[in-house]
C-alpha cells in the first residue's frame, strides 16, 4: 500500500507542476490516486488481453467523461477534427445534432436540407442501431463518428420514435454538409419577413444583419428557431444584440468560470420592431439562449413547443498536440436568472405542429340533390388534371426546377398554401398582426 501511496503522490506532484494547482493535497487525495495507480497496474499485468498504459488511460478517460455528463467528452484526434468541422459549416455525414438524453443517444434536430432531414428523421428520435451495431452502450463521440463518412456512402439507422409501434429503419446516403445557417423570406399579404436560423454557426450575426438591412421596411419579423440545435455562444449573443441595446444577455456560473455577457448599444439594428420566435423540442442550447432572453426582455412572443433543455457551458482544451477534452464548466442563466438546463424554454403560446383546418375540411357543404352532379364534376376534373400533368411532364425541361423541388432557402416567399400547412407559423403570423395593430394604435 505504501508503494501505491508514493506512486499516487508522484501523480499529484506531477499534476501540480503541470497545471499550477495551488490547493493542498490531502491524505484522502493521495489514497484515491494510489488506488487508481494500483488498478492500472493490476489491469496491465493480469487482464486477459494485453494492454498498454496508453490503452488503459484512454479507456479510463472515456469512461470518466461518460459518467460526468452527456456533454463532456475525451476527444482523440478524429473527434477534435470532427468538432471543428461541425462549427465551421461544412462536413461529411448525414446532417443532424445528437445528444445523450436519459441514457440514450437522441436526435436533437436534423439540419434543414440535409440527408437526415430529407429522410424524415425527427427531433426526439432515439437511435437504437447504427448499421447493424447496437447503439445502447455506444458513446456519443463513437456514434457521431460512425454516422459521419465519405459522401455517397450509406448508413442505416434504426430509430425508436414516440407513437410508433415498432422501430423504424432509415437507409441514408451521406453527403457533404454545407449548412445554410440563415435565410429570409417575405410572407404573402403581409409586411412581415420570415428569418430562419438553422444553426448558430460562425456566420449567423453577419448574415442576419445583411438580410435585415435588405428588408429595412419590414414591420415585423418571425424568427424561426425550430430544430435549431445550437452552436456558438458569441453568435447567439451577437444576434440578440441586434434587438436588445442594454442589459445582461446571458450569464454563466461555475466553480471557476463566472461571467456576464452584456448588450452593446452600438450594435443594435432595431430595438422596437415587433418579433415572434418559433421554437420546438429540437431548439437547444444557443437557440434557447436567444428565445429565452428575448422572452425575458419582453422583446418577443415565443410560440411553439417546450425546447430541449441544454443550458450547460462546454470548453474545449487540448491535452497534447492531438488530443483534447470537452468539459462542462458552467451553466447558462438567462437575464431573469432562470436556468435552461433540463427545463428548457416554455413558449408564451403553446402550439403543436400540424396543418390549419379550414371550414371545408370539416365536410362538403352541398345539398344532397346536387351531390351526384358535384361528384361527377370533381371526377371529370381529376381526369383532366391527369391529362394536363402528363402533357406538362413531357414538355418539362430536365433543367427546370419545380418550386416544390427547391431547397427551403431557395424560395423567396411564404405563400398562403405554405402557411396553411404549418399551424405554428400561422399562429406566429397572427400574433405578429395583433402586436402590430396594438403598436399602431398607441
Amino acid at each position: 500500500m505504501k508503494k501505491f501511496l508514493k506512486l499516487g503522490l508522484s501523480v499529484v506532484v506531477s499534476f501540480n507542476l503541470l497545471y499550477g494547482a495551488t490547493t493542498t493535497t490531502t491524505d484522502d487525495d493521495k489514497e484515491a490516486l494510489a488506488k487508481l495507480v494500483q488498478v492500472f497496474a493490476l489491469v496491465k499485468s493480469e487482464y486477459v488481453d494485453e494492454l498498454t498504459y496508453q490503452d488503459i488511460v484512454d479507456k479510463s478517460l472515456e469512461g470518466l467523461f461518460e459518467k460526468l455528463d452527456s456533454h463532456s467528452q475525451f476527444m482523440k484526434e478524429k473527434e477534435l477534427k470532427s468538432l471543428k468541422e461541425s462549427t465551421e459549416g461544412s462536413f461529411g455525414g448525414i446532417g443532424m445534432q445528437v445528444s445523450i438524453k436519459d441514457g440514450a443517444i437522441t436526435i436533437i434536430a436534423p439540419i434543414e436540407g440535409t440527408p437526415a432531414d430529407k429522410a424524415g428523421l425527427k427531433s426526439g428520435d432515439i437511435i437504437l442501431k447504427i448499421d447493424d451495431e447496437s447503439a445502447l452502450q455506444m458513446g456519443l463521440d463513437d456514434a457521431v463518428s460512425k454516422m459521419r463518412g465519405k459522401p455517397g456512402t450509406k448508413v442505416k439507422l434504426t430509430i425508436v420514435r414516440k407513437g410508433e409501434k415498432k422501430p423504424l429503419v432509415f437507409d441514408i446516403t451521406r453527403d457533404t454538409i454545407n449548412t445554410k445557417s440563415v435565410y429570409v423570406k417575405t410572407i404573402d399579404d403581409t409586411d412581415f419577413i420570415y428569418l430562419r436560423i438553422t444553426t448558430f454557426d460562425q456566420n449567423v450575426t453577419k448574415s442576419s444583419l445583411k438580410f435585415l438591412k435588405e428588408h429595412k421596411n419590414a414591420k415585423g419579423i418571425i424568427i424561426d428557431l425550430r430544430n435549431n440545435p445550437g452552436g456558438l455562444l458569441n453568435q447567439a449573443t451577437g444576434f440578440l444584440n441586434l434587438f436588445i441595446k442594454d442589459g445582461v444577455l446571458v450569464s454563466e456560473k461555475g466553480r471557476v468560470e463566472k461571467g456576464e455577457l452584456k448588450a452593446s448599444p452600438s450594435r443594435v439594428y432595431d430595438e422596437k420592431i415587433p418579433l415572434v420566435v418559433l421554437v420546438n423540442g429540437g431548439s437547444a442550447s444557443a437557440s434557447e439562449i436567444v428565445s429565452g432572453a428575448l422572452q425575458d426582455f419582453k422583446r418577443a412572443v415565443v410560440v411553439g413547443e417546450n425546447t430541449f433543455g441544454k443550458g450547460s457551458v462546454q470548453v474545449v482544451k487540448n491535452i497534447n498536440s492531438k488530443e483534447g477534452v470537452k468539459l462542462t464548466i458552467a451553466r447558462y442563466y438567462l437575464p431573469s436568472g432562470r436556468t435552461i438546463q433540463a427545463v428548457g424554454i416554455k413558449p408564451d403560446i403553446v402550439v403543436y405542429p400540424g396543418e390549419v383546418k379550414e371550414q371545408d375540411d370539416f365536410g362538403i357543404s352541398i345539398k344532397e340533390a346536387d351531390l351526384k352532379n358535384h361528384l361527377k364534376q370533381e371526377l371529370d376534373k381529376v381526369e383532366k388534371d391527369k391529362t394536363k400533368t402528363s402533357k406538362k411532364d413531357n414538355k418539362k425541361s430536365k433543367d427546370t426546377k419545380d418550386s416544390k423541388d427547391l431547397e427551403p432557402w431557395e424560395r423567396k416567399n411564404i405563400s398562403k398554401e405554405d402557411i396553411l400547412k404549418d399551424i405554428q407559423l400561422k399562429t406566429a403570423i397572427d400574433t405578429l398582426k395583433v402586436i402590430s395593430i396594438i403598436k399602431d394604435a398607441k
